[in-house]
């Protein structure tokens, strides 16, 4: 039988990074508006064209964004905090995504379980919804003309739109927006649009019971006025809602195979012979090719469906573009891989099977090469499956090491990890590894770098130093590099947010710490300074989500391999005299499963793999933690048993509720809230900062109160890092001044 293939989305960053270079020189004054939206507009032709060529069916449009999907939404809807005063047109949007002076950005948090960020609607109360969907039908007008009748609407479902903004009317909301939507769809139709791609993502998650009443609602609303709509959803199976989904008036519905049990529900309930099943059975989240052994079962039960569509299980935003200019990967790790014009392929490979039979020796014919070529390290294999209770807890409790640990005056002040990455680090960089100059030459750029880093603290008064992390182009690619058993592309780049693009790594075989990776340059930064300057680290949790892991091996055994590398690295970092090392784990809450039922399993391998990370430190060695972008509230007991002395956390945009949430769990430690929005060029005012940390000490003593920025400060620039952390400076300098005429 003949089977179509559709796309949910693209990856919209450009294969050149063509958007983020557009949006900083737009920022910078350079580039005209007229010529970034040339360049957004370029992109998204050659996306079209790229499926057209694969000989996609339905092909996605409305998929493309200038910085995140969900921040065009609320733009297009018209709701905008009050903060932004009369800002109109791109100044306003890229206020909301980046803030202004006098008015905070929206909160940045995690898009479900990946590591793309979104901006989270803020809905207070309710007023008028002021809806232009021009730019958006503009896109829609483009990509029919250049795909005719395989042109698919992409729209973000109003349920989901709502379930992830900050509102507590969520039902009211809907009522005011399906009006709105009733009337977008009626215009997609009136412009011969074949469908509607509606996402509901939120549908797979523990809300999907509570919300199903909604998405009844505006299904029903909808689908009269609409061209024909794909419910379409992903990152986990429907659960106890699959069966009502299967009733509602739409004419096909997008079912993940990859992750979830979609596949279960499938055989015991079936599904309709009248709705299109879109099947999610090339997974959009993983750069790895389609495995006999997850795809065999899905085949298998798919192949009875009447109205079948192959796609894959999300948008290809999460993957790079595409294999061709990987010339540096050995061969049998390259074929075994499929970026996002390799999936393409793989989608119309796997819809002819169903005519022809499926190939599994074609397909297993790419996975030999690559198992001959990672032999396993049957030692450390054996070391980590027989971990004791010892190799998982320091050897002193808080309360007995805290006295042993740095004393610093209160409020004490420190910074996440980086400083900016200035045109002359990323020069030096390059020519570097253009090999125009040698590894000495480039040791002592950084080494330049790094002793204005501590200067610069030094001058301004910081408490606990960092070393600036000038060598480090991104916080896990950095690790990844030095570790055995990943492999690194020359332009595999995904969007995080925005115009921040990370290139993850692939790990493709067991991990192993062949060298220290970080002792050389804190030597450095120590030498400079008596401060305390800060060892630096990634955690393993944050390097494994951060990365493309292996699909052949749990992700607990990949992150206890981390972790047992990094615990490594602790040791050569406490024998080079630091005092405070900081283990980042911004990424440990985006891991979490969607559904409930599964978080202990994930937070279980989580924890004790932060632990055997640090748990070999010594006790007068003050270990670190940061976090940030994420709701974590759910997860503060995890939080707590990772057993950091400090936990630093971005607080900025979220209105202190990570610090309310901690304060309310009775977190015994102490705690670092961010002060400021580091993603903001907006450089705040000692009167603000001393604000934000005079609400700080109604959640905690003062003693147990940190002082710091939201984030890393990589992406800023020095004209705005140094004012601001001086403001900062200052404002714990009037707080200390206070506290201590208080106790006298």
């Amino acid at each position: 039988m003949a089977i179509e293939t559709g796309t949910l989305g693209f990856p919209r960053i450009g294969r050149k990074r063509e958007l983020k270079k557009a949006l900083e020189g737009y920022w910078k004054g350079e580039l005209a508006e007229s010529g970034l939206w040339e360049v957004f507009q370029r992109i998204e032709s050659d996306n079209w064209q790229t499926q057209l060529s694969a000989g996609i069916n339905h092909v996605a449009v409305g998929d493309m964004s200038l910085y995140d999907h969900v921040l065009d939404l609320s733009f297009r809807l018209g709701l905008v905090p009050e903060r932004f005063g009369r800002l109109k047109g791109l100044e306003l949007y890229f206020a909301l995504a980046r803030g202004a002076q006098g008015a905070h950005a929206l909160d940045l948090t995690k898009w479900f379980d990946t590591n793309y960020h979104y901006l989270v609607p803020e809905l207070g109360d309710p007023r008028p919804i002021t809806a232009d969907f021009s730019s958006y039908l503009d896109s829609l007008k483009r990509g029919q003309s250049q795909l005719g009748s395989r042109a698919s609407a992409v729209v973000l479902g109003p349920v989901t739109y709502l379930a992830l903004a900050r509102t507590k009317d969520l039902g009211g909301w809907l009522s005011r927006l399906l009006p709105v939507y009733r009337d977008l769809l009626a215009q997609i139709k009136a412009l011969g649009i074949a469908e509607v791609q509606l996402h509901e993502p939120i549908l797979v998650t523990e809300s999907a019971t509570k919300l199903f009443p909604l998405i009844a609602e505006t299904i029903q609303e909808l689908a009269p006025v609409s061209p024909p709509i794909v419910l379409q959803t992903y990152f986990d199976d429907l659960g106890q809602i699959y069966r009502q989904a299967l009733e509602l008036p739409v004419a096909g519905i997008g079912l993940d195979f990859t992750r979830g049990d979609n596949l279960a529900l499938l055989a015991a309930h079936g599904f309709p012979g009248d709705k299109i099943l879109a099947a999610g059975v090339v997974d959009g989240r993983s750069v790895w090719r389609v495995r006999r052994q997850a795809l065999e079962p899905v085949l298998a039960a798919l192949q009875s469906q009447d109205n079948l569509r192959i796609q894959p299980s999300s948008s290809l935003q999460f993957v790079p573009y595409s294999l061709a200019p990987e010339t540096a990967l050995p061969q049998p790790l390259k074929g075994a891989l499929a970026f996002a014009d390799e999936k393409l392929a793989e989608l119309k490979i796997l819809a002819s099977s169903f005519a022809n039979g499926v190939d599994y020796a074609e397909i297993d014919s790419h996975w030999q090469p690559l198992r001959e070529y990672r032999p396993a390290q049957s030692e450390l294999r054996t070391r980590l499956a027989n971990l004791s209770e010892s190799d998982t807890n320091r050897t002193a409790p808080y309360a007995a090491r805290k006295p042993q640990q740095i004393q610093l005056p209160i409020f004490p002040t420190t910074t996440i990890g980086s400083f900016p990455q200035t045109s002359e680090i990323r020069a030096l960089r390059s020519r570097y590894l253009k090999g125009e100059i040698g590894l000495e030459a480039y040791q002592a750029g950084i080494d330049a770098q790094i002793a204005f880093c501590i200067g610069v603290q030094e001058g301004m008064g910081l408490d606990v130093l960092v070393h600036g992390e000038s060598e480090r182009t991104d916080m896990v690619e950095y690790f990844a590099q030095k570790l055995e058993g990943f492999a690194f592309t020359q332009s595999g780049w995904v969007q995080s947010y925005g115009n921040r693009c990370v290139r993850p790594g692939i790990i493709y075989g067991d991990i192993t710490r062949p060298e220290p990776m970080t002792v050389r340059e804190f030597k450095v930064a120590q030498s400079f300074t008596k401060k305390p300057v800060k060892g630096m680290l990634t955690g393993p949790v944050t390097i494994l989500n951060w990365s493309f892991p292996r699909t052949d091996l749990s992700r607990a055994a990949q992150a206890y391999q981390i972790a047992w590398a990094l615990r490594q690295e602790i040791g050569d970092l406490e024998a080079a005299g630091a005092r405070v090392i900081q283990v980042d784990e911004p990424a440990l809450r985006e891991g979490l499963p969607l559904k409930a039922s599964r978080w202990n399993q994930y937070l279980e391998f989580a924890v004790r793999s932060f632990r055997l990370a640090t748990t070999g430190a010594k006790p007068e060695t003050q270990v670190q933690t940061h976090m940030c972008y994420s709701e974590f509230g759910e997860i503060m007991e995890a939080i707590e048993a990772l057993d950091a002395d400090v936990i630093l956390i971005e607080n900025a945009r979220s209105d202190d509720a990570t610090l309310r949430q901690l304060a309310g769990q009775g977190y015994p430690r102490e705690v670092g809230p961010g002060v400021y929005d580091i993603h903001s060029p907006v450089v705040p005012s000692t009167n603000e900062i001393l604000a934000k940390l005079e609400s700080f000490t109604a959640a905690f003593p003062p003693e147990r109160i940190w002082i710091t920025p939201d984030c890393g400060l990589k992406t800023r620039n020095w004209s705005e890092v140094i004012p601001a952390l001086q403001h900062m400076v200052a404002a714990a300098g009037l707080l200390r001044a206070r506290e201590q005429v208080n106790h006298d």
